[in-house]
């Protein structure tokens, strides 16, 4: 368990679940902080992912919430992403409301559109790079 209130916990723990489950990771399952997301194209698949998925749990001695643990989810939106037979892309609703923000005023809007462009992030060709206007007024 990470301390609350420490800087940097979320980005140690981002690195920790990206390195134990390095494996599995855009071949069979997608991370984002505490979402974890098993794909697999049949029913036979999917198990056998979870499986490998459940032993680095298990090796490591990680804990999974069973109360926010959802199985067989069928092809549509879940959390920021849509599934489908093509895989994990990005939800339209999510980038539409990107896309019709008003101009950020305030340092706390310029930290919302960055935090929205970062969800959205592994869908964008060097979001990173995109965003430097931003990062660059937030470091002010």
């Amino acid at each position: 368990m990470i301390p609350l209130g420490l800087k940097n916990t979320g980005a140690t723990y981002q690195c920790l679940v990206n390195k134990l489950l390095e494996p599995l990771i855009d071949k069979t399952m997608k991370v984002y902080v505490d979402n974890k997301i098993v794909k697999g194209k049949t029913d036979g698949d999917h198990g056998h992912d979870l499986r490998k998925a459940f032993d680095i749990v298990r090796a490591f001695s990680l804990r999974l919430n069973p109360k926010k643990c959802v199985f067989g989810v069928r092809p549509g939106q879940f959390f920021y992403f849509m599934i489908s037979s093509r895989g994990i892309e990005a939800n339209l609703d999510k980038i539409q409301a990107v896309l019709d923000m008003k101009p950020p005023r305030s340092v706390r809007e310029v930290q919302h559109l960055t935090g929205c462009i970062a969800a959205l992030g592994r869908f964008m060709f060097r979001s990173a790079n995109k965003c430097q206007p931003f990062f660059r007024i937030l470091r002010k």
